[in-house]
């Protein structure tokens, strides 16, 4: 996947909110995250997202529409991927560490970083305030919702949230990475993602079978 690098970077571009009409003037294109992996978990909510980069910061926005939404969760580095919950795992360094970046439909982000699923490391307070949020459900948490919904969320994400790297610009980068789209605690649990993953259970843990993003 080509990512596109928006060349005008201007600081207000922090204000989350700005992100999806800066995409949209600049034409980045949807991607779905639609892939169901294990049999045990058929449902298959409607997920896509958008991707490009800047001089300072990657940004990503989603769009889901699933049959029910919770935030229980509001201090980051906690357990929202037992929310409804969007992810961006990637490897930006070149080497074998990758970062699982996870965020609950208000906003609420875990990052971690580590070459595997055990003994990850959590990103300090500080690093995670750096991660700039807007979301249609705003910030507060609330309990699972049954009914049909459609939110957005938008991420940017500087460069210096990758807390075990020191990376001053993705131009011209091959990124190799994976979108998911989960909810382990919703009524109807699922777990999507964007490039397929051959595991027996359940597993974003896999940078093997991440996909290859290529930032313009």
């Amino acid at each position: 996947m080509e990512v596109k690098k928006i060349k005008t970077y201007d600081g207000h571009y922090f204000y989350a909110d700005f992100v999806p009409a800066l995409m949209d003037r600049e034409g980045v294109e949807w991607h779905s995250v639609s892939n169901v992996n294990w049999a045990d978990y058929p449902y298959r909510p409607k997920v896509r997202f958008r991707i490009a980069h800047t001089d300072k910061a990657i940004l990503l926005h989603y769009e889901v529409t699933e049959a029910s939404v919770r935030a229980r969760y509001s201090e980051d580095n906690d357990k929202v991927w037992t929310d409804s919950c969007v992810e961006f795992f990637c490897m930006p360094g070149g080497d074998d560490i990758y970062y699982n970046l996870e965020c609950n439909c208000v906003g609420t982000v875990l990052l971690g970083a580590g070459t595997q699923r055990e003994g990850r490391e959590l990103a300090p307070c500080e690093v995670m305030r750096d991660v700039v949020r807007w979301c249609t459900y705003g910030r507060t948490t609330f309990e699972e919702r049954v009914g049909e919904c459609t939110w957005q969320l938008v991420l940017v994400v500087p460069y210096s949230v990758f807390f075990k790297h020191n990376i001053r610009s993705l131009d011209g980068v091959q990124v190799r990475a994976n979108f998911y789209k989960c909810g382990d605690e919703l009524q109807t649990p699922h777990f999507l993602s964007w490039n397929p993953i051959k595991t027996d259970t359940p597993d974003f843990h896999r940078p093997e079978f991440f996909g290859l993003l290529e930032f313009e």
